[in-house]
């Protein structure tokens, strides 16, 4: 055999050993060792937040570490796009929100395909946005603030997690349907946002209510409405927007499990499994409601159905509002 036909044969012999390493991985086999769980997102958000508590009980029920990894940036896509580069073998997971099913209609040129590209695994929870303003901003509910932003056209500001994310669209629905006019100031993850936003830096956000439900009811930011269609059971003498000045308003962030595209799909049960579970059992699912989550769960192909549907529909929102395509 010549020299270069024997490089060829070794390293065709690696490449289907590598395949076989990854395809013939099977459930019993999962996991042999540390899962990297990926958020494209800074710490301290909601996405975080879900992340660290489905983790800690993934490595609690699966005898593993499930440790997160934040890889913030670019909204979301430079974690995404590196799961999507990872080896499919389920040790690289992608614990995402609804700014996953966002991008492709902001992004006029994603570094992956957010269907195709990926496997999914779960949803694990869905929750609404809170309105918060900082208090110092004279508006005591939603109607007032309308009326502020229209006295002060472009000169009301509000936080966002950067160009493009779930609450970036969420505001800009609130404002085109309120016919009201702010100015977006973009952040690298929601903790930043929230900094500037207790600070007074910024004016008010649409804020998962996770994560800054803490701040409304200690006072240090003012919660005028929840963005659901029926008000939260963990406030629940806080009104909807639509109720409260914005009829038909409704915006429910989710966060969900994903794969690099052909994990085996014994693995994805098992992670989905795993998932269910631990939303059925123990008190995660009461740490999720009484910070005003609700727990999803369902099958991997339900989960993939509804990232179709979102994808389509922020699609439409995206042109509706007249978002700028970056």
């Amino acid at each position: 055999m010549r020299k270069t036909d024997r490089r060829q044969f070794a390293a065709a012999v690696a490449l289907a050993v590598a395949s076989l390493a990854v395809h013939g991985q099977t459930s019993s086999d999962y996991p042999a060792k540390a899962v990297r769980v990926i958020v494209s997102y800074a710490p301290g958000g909601a996405t975080d937040i879900v992340a660290r508590l489905v983790a800690q009980k993934l490595t609690e029920t699966l005898g593993k570490s499930f440790f997160v990894e934040n890889h913030a940036g670019a909204g979301g896509i430079i974690g995404d796009a590196l799961v999507s580069r990872a080896t499919p073998d389920g040790y690289t997971l992608l614990a995402t929100s609804m700014t996953f099913a966002i991008n492709p209609a902001v992004v006029a040129k994603l570094p992956f395909d957010a269907i195709k590209g990926f496997a999914p695994i779960g949803m694990v929870a869905q929750a609404p946005f809170l309105l918060v303003v900082h208090p110092v901003l004279p508006a005591k509910s939603v109607k007032e603030l309308i009326a502020l932003a229209k006295a002060r056209p472009g000169k009301l500001d509000y936080a966002s997690a950067g160009h493009g994310t779930a609450v970036h669209l969420a505001v800009e629905l609130f404002s085109s349907m309120a016919g009201i006019r702010m100015v977006h100031i973009p952040y690298k993850g929601t903790g930043p946002a929230l900094i500037d936003l207790l600070s007074g830096q910024v004016q008010l956000t649409f804020g998962n209510i996770l994560s800054t439900r803490p701040y409304s009811t200690s006072g240090r930011l003012r919660a005028l409405a929840v963005s659901s269609a029926t008000r939260s059971t963990a406030l629940p003498d806080l009104p909807t927007i639509s109720e409260a000045g914005v009829p038909g308003y409704e915006v429910v962030s989710w966060y969900g499990w994903l794969a690099p595209a052909g994990t085996p799909h014994a693995i994805v049960q098992q992670v989905n499994g795993a998932i269910n579970r631990s939303l059925k059992v123990g008190d995660m699912s009461q740490r999720l409601a009484a910070n005003g989550a609700e727990s999803v769960g369902g099958t991997p192909e339900e989960f993939g159905e509804r990232l179709v549907r979102e994808v389509a529909r922020w699609r439409k929102v995206v042109k509706e509002a007249k978002v700028r395509v970056e």
